[in-house]
């Protein structure tokens, strides 16, 4: 095995990464902020090593923008889980700052370990899992919503009756709100601002079903930030 690895230690703000050849030695580090633009310089400096494949820590919360703009250039990118980096770790002891050490880890761990999962750009199977998310996300803060609301109208008047999930359509969130200026007092305001809350979240639920309001995969900034990654490394088709 003759391909020089890509170590990275993912942070929100920074990422450390530290070249390391095929028998572990380490050839250079580089710590960069989170931005296309610092991507941009990490794919000037990988030139001198051509070949070289990045092993990302898995932890696609902070590494997904770097994953992204590495595919697009044509670099191959395997996630190296963290568990697999314990033993890294306890081998690779030395001083000075962890970052540097922790990124050395991943990329031994990504030599000791030939069949981690490759990387791939996110297709529409993430944008089917982020709306499935934020739609629960919103359905559950509705029901709690309305949960309170109740109680607050069988305050006001326990005569007041709502249908069984009633305040899910607008014709019942739009009776109860012209109900209810007729009440006085901090109670029934209260009650007001919630109804209001709950037919802002039901309008956000119903649009989130709609296929036109879906938000669309590769926008523009993505494929012009993706094209100048490729023209820096000559070309070639994103993994």
């Amino acid at each position: 095995m003759s391909q020089v690895v890509i170590g990275v230690d993912p942070h929100k703000r920074t990422h450390t990464l530290v070249a390391a050849d095929p028998i572990g030695r380490r050839l250079g580090e580089k710590t960069i902020r989170t931005t296309s633009e610092d991507h941009l310089k990490v794919v000037e400096w990988v030139a001198q090593w051509p070949g070289a494949k990045f092993a990302l820590e898995d932890c696609r919360h902070v590494t997904r923008r770097l994953e992204r703009d590495l595919l697009a250039a044509g670099f191959e990118v395997v996630r190296v889980p963290t568990h697999l980096m314990a033993a890294a770790r306890r081998g690779g002891r030395e001083k000075g700052k962890s970052d540097p050490i922790d990124a050395l880890a991943v990329a031994h761990a990504a030599l000791r370990e030939p069949g981690l999962p490759a990387a791939r750009l996110d297709g529409p199977a993430r944008e089917v899992k982020l709306l499935s998310d934020y739609g629960h996300t919103l359905v559950v803060q509705r029901t709690e919503l309305i949960n309170r609301l109740r109680w607050h109208l069988h305050e006001l008047d326990p005569s007041l009756e709502i249908p069984s999930r009633g305040l899910r359509r607008y014709c019942v969130i739009d009776d109860l709100a012209q109900r209810l200026t007729s009440f006085d007092g901090l109670v029934a305001q209260i009650a007001r601002e919630m109804t209001a809350q709950c037919r802002a979240l039901t309008e956000q639920i119903n649009n989130l079903e709609r296929p036109a309001a879906r938000p669309r995969a590769n926008t523009c900034a993505e494929l012009a930030g993706s094209s100048r990654l490729r023209r820096v490394v000559g070309g070639g088709d994103p993994r």
